[in-house]
């Protein structure tokens, strides 16, 4: 398969996997009574019953079947990786689009969602996920062109220790109000000096693994 034909595959399949997943919770809302966009305090097993257990299946069935088209359009292990990491990032960007078509939110960049429930519950304003998924789109495709066009890409321990570092920080400052908001309460000042720093870890040591490649490129 060629890089254009892998890339349309993968981006229609993030698409449209985008959609089934704001349709799921269009319907959970209206289920379960939701006002879009008020989704603090959390709602808790009382309330929800075995949903909660049903939607943290549901999330990590997503991230399986996002894995499984990046796996299935790259030819060996990072290139496997890069098209998973495009995958997620349109079907993170399409989520909010599509919810936006159907529910008119979020409002805003600003707008404070859910992000994740595996394993406690993640928090954040929307732009912060939108600027994960730009950099996980913009890397992914990247590394895949270069693969795919015979460029050879190694991430060595500096690269991935920067990665790892990265994305721990970028976690943390999702999750770091965590407690406060399993106990009912709400979301507080959002981290963004911890998120940018993991940004810009992961996001050097991706450009690292890139410039490494164009550079043996360059000698060969």
């Amino acid at each position: 398969m060629r890089f254009r034909a892998a890339a349309l595959t993968v981006i229609v399949f993030a698409v449209a996997m985008a959609y089934v997943e704001s349709a799921v919770v269009v319907y959970l809302q209206r289920a379960l009574d939701i006002t879009p966009g008020r989704l603090f305090p959390l709602r808790g097993p009382e309330t929800v019953g075995d949903l909660a257990a049903i939607e943290v299946g549901r999330e990590f069935a997503t991230l399986v079947m996002l894995s499984g088209i990046g796996w299935l359009a790259g030819r060996s292990s990072l290139e496997r990786l890069a098209w998973t990491a495009v995958a997620f990032g349109i079907w993170d960007v399409f989520y909010y689009l599509w919810l936006a078509v159907f529910l008119g939110w979020p409002n805003s960049p600003g707008t404070w969602d859910v992000l994740f429930l595996i394993p406690v519950p993640w928090a954040g304003p929307v732009w912060a996920p939108m600027v994960v998924s730009a950099a996980l789109i913009g890397f992914g495709l990247a590394a895949a062109h270069r693969l795919r066009t015979g460029v050879a890409l190694r991430a060595g321990a500096r690269e991935i220790g920067l990665g790892l570092i990265g994305g721990l920080l970028v976690v943390l400052s999702f999750t770091i109000d965590a407690p406060r908001l399993m106990a009912g309460g709400l979301p507080g000042w959002f981290p963004w000096p911890l998120f940018a720093a993991g940004m810009v870890s992961a996001a050097y040591g991706a450009a690292s693994v890139l410039r490494h490649g164009a550079r043996q490129t360059t000698a060969t």
